[in-house]
């Protein structure tokens, strides 16, 4: 949605402009000219730049309280205009650059949501901002030393803060009884800030109790550590650059944004199983820490409401504090029963299926048995790495005489897929194990196969375009076809501006790349909005909406760089800026 508030614009020189000014005539005649010069070009709109927008701070806010947030970036003029993905979302600018008082409607749905900011120049990327019921706790400054950190008084606690400059370290202290378990885990990575954060636990005189880096799953930390005795423990944040440079510092600048959670009540691990059943209900084995005598140690989960292209759900059983976040499958969910180390005792499955299991040690290898025809096409899943447990396993496919006949163990992530088109046979067997040879109680995994349907992907490379009036520009659209997607396909735009067409290919018979042409009439008017491209089955109507990737995954050097998980991971409300002509502004007459 799109919210145009501009308030009066303060004086952007601020306090002493107009003050008598200590210096000769001449000096004075030159500043004039200066500043008369600079009104002069802005009004011929040289210094006008599309917004850039590196992140808001805080990150996020709490629903129903009255609060202003920072925007990090770049925005002449100001105040820009601003773009939210709900309608129940408001940012509306004040007179003090950078700031935004946040309006909220008391419906609008919790967690993530995307801003962009926009101006006649162009438009910002999206970036996000977390809106939660619970209640946030902002870093003050200075809490740099052990000695002198920020007490959190009362726990669960979420802080929302920042590594402002090269160096900082924010430290925070929080009382713990003895025998109680301290999990704090932290939000960066995931919300775009480059930022490769550490926690580290200290006690009252600086000794290092516990520190962790990453949290098996991403880039960002989580701790976890049990008090032997009660006191006051310090917990530390701070970071390295990502992507990482040449130097080995703490990092820290203005877009180094992050939230601290911190828990020492009833906390969720893990359930077993590990995923839900769409359509049923699942019986939940709930794992954790700091469980009470009143928590409780089963759950049952209705997946009946579960939509078909839901693929995680949120599960909060009583008692806790935070959720898990579970896959969501359309067959049984099981547990695996051992020994099933061979094909002798193989556990069986039937499709679809998922089976939740632990390679136990070392050796351990984990057999499931499974019936298909000739010519079917399978797709066999294993998620460890993506909960963040340490196993890194391998996914194996044999007949029933012992021969493999495929194997993988990295998929798009750390865990391993497998799309198998079925030979000659009808018994087969999958089998999971441990790259690494290790194993133990935190090597689990789930494992799923299923008969997937055939599905199209439609992706563009950039979410932001801008157009010229009179002129045409491109946009590259990437069509894959998934699972034997063969159906004759359309495209079509949607949210288009007056005065701008699109020029489309008639059919997409195939997957690859088309071109789209954008075309804005000379007599356009410019304007600035979110539009969208949609890719349809001609036979049935079938549809998706086009998308641009946020997550990226390369390495420089053998250095990571881009994002592979993100609080949302891709954007289908692309963005386009019909504007005028540099030469047509250049025409018009300043005062």
């Amino acid at each position: 949605m799109i919210h145009v508030l501009q308030p009066g614009i303060a004086s952007r020189f601020g306090p002493g402009v107009g003050d008598t000014w200590r210096c000769s005539t001449s000096a004075r005649r030159l500043v004039g000219v200066v500043v008369l010069g600079l009104f002069v070009i802005r009004g011929l709109g040289l210094l006008a730049a599309a917004p850039v927008l590196d992140h808001l701070f805080p990150a996020a806010v709490q629903i129903g309280v009255s609060n202003s947030i920072t925007a990090i970036g770049k925005f002449e003029p100001w105040p820009p205009k601003v773009w939210t993905d709900s309608s129940g979302l408001l940012l509306v600018p004040t007179t003090n650059v950078g700031i935004f008082q946040i309006e909220v409607r008391s419906n609008t749905p919790v967690g993530p949501h995307f801003v962009r900011l926009f101006n006649a120049e162009g438009a910002s990327s999206p970036r996000f901002l977390i809106l939660t019921r619970d209640p946030q706790i902002t870093e003050i400054e200075p809490n740099d030393l052990f000695t002198q950190p920020q007490r959190v008084d009362r726990l669960p606690a979420v802080i929302n803060g920042r590594l402002e400059k090269a160096g900082d370290v924010d430290s925070f202290a929080v009382e713990l009884q003895a025998g109680q378990t301290l999990i704090a885990s932290v939000e960066a990575y995931t919300l775009q800030s480059p930022l490769d954060a550490v926690l580290r636990l200290v006690d009252s005189r600086g000794v290092r109790l516990a520190q962790n880096h990453d949290d098996g799953r991403t880039l960002d930390p989580r701790l976890v550590w049990t008090a032997k005795v009660s006191g006051t423990f310090i917990l530390q944040l701070f970071g390295f650059d990502y992507p990482a440079g040449s130097e080995i510092r703490f990092a820290g600048n203005a877009k180094c944004v992050y939230r601290l959670h911190i828990s020492a009540g009833p906390t969720l691990s893990h359930a077993m199983p590990l995923g839900v059943r769409r359509g049923a209900s699942t019986k939940l084995q709930l794992s954790g820490w700091n469980f009470l005598p009143s928590t409780p140690r089963e759950w049952e989960v209705d997946g009946a409401k579960l939509e078909p292209v839901t693929s995680e759900m949120s599960v909060l059983p009583s008692g806790f504090e935070t959720p898990l976040i579970l896959p969501v499958g359309d067959g049984p969910e099981f547990v695996e029963s051992e020994p099933n180390n061979s094909q002798t005792n193989a556990n069986k499955l039937e499709i679809p299926a998922a089976v939740s299991g632990t390679i136990g040690g070392a050796d351990d290898v984990d057999s499931f048995a499974f019936s298909a025809r000739e010519g079917d096409l399978l797709w066999l899943e294993v998620q460890s790495a993506y909960f963040g447990f340490p196993l890194d396993a391998w996914l194996a496919i044999e007949d029933s005489s012992g021969k493999e006949l495929v194997r993988n163990d990295d998929g798009n992530s750390s865990d391993p897929v497998l799309e198998w088109k079925v030979p000659a046979g009808t018994n087969f067997f999958a089998s999971v194990g441990g790259l690494l040879h290790r194993g133990g109680p935190e090597s689990l995994y789930r494992l799923s196969i299923s008969r997937p349907k055939p599905t199209v992907s439609a992706t563009v490379a950039d979410d932001v375009f801008t157009l010229e009036t009179g002129k045409t520009n491109e946009v590259k659209l990437t069509i894959t076809r998934k699972f034997g997607h063969a159906n004759k396909l359309r495209a079509s735009v949607r949210g288009l501006p007056q005065g701008v067409t699109v020029q489309l290919p008639e059919i997409l018979d195939k997957g690859g790349d088309f071109t789209l042409k954008l075309i804005a009439a000379p007599d356009a008017i410019p304007v600035s909005g979110p539009f969208r491209i949609a890719v349809s089955e001609m036979t049935s109507g079938r549809e998706w909406l086009a998308h641009h990737d946020l997550v990226s995954a390369g390495e420089n050097n053998g250095v990571p760089q881009g994002f592979k998980h993100l609080a949302i991971e891709s954007i289908d409300q692309l963005w386009l800026s019909l504007r005028e002509p540099a030469q047509k502004k250049d025409e018009k007459p300043s005062k």
